[in-house]
């Protein structure tokens, strides 16, 4: 959505609930885009960080199959001779 600041005055509570709730607001000046109105990000404090990386990591552990490894899974394209068969 784009807005002059000159309309963005008289409607810029409505303008940050919609950024709030993710709209992308690009206010402009002399139709030129001037700023973008985004919501603040709270950043996550250390502890629940590393807890969140955990989780992650434990649950793609999880998923892990047997089988070959990443090195070996096109062996089967070549001969004894390394050469393509």
């Amino acid at each position: 959505m784009r807005v002059s600041v000159t309309d963005a005055k008289g409607q810029l509570t409505e303008l940050v609930r919609r950024a709030e709730a993710g709209d992308e607001i690009i206010l402009t000046r002399h139709g030129h885009a001037a700023v973008r109105l985004v919501p603040v990000r709270v950043a996550q404090d250390p502890k629940s960080r590393r807890a969140l990386l955990e989780s992650v990591r434990s649950a793609a552990a999880e998923k892990v199959t047997p089988g070959p490894d990443a090195a070996r899974s096109q062996d089967f394209l070549y001969g004894a001779d390394g050469l393509p068969e």
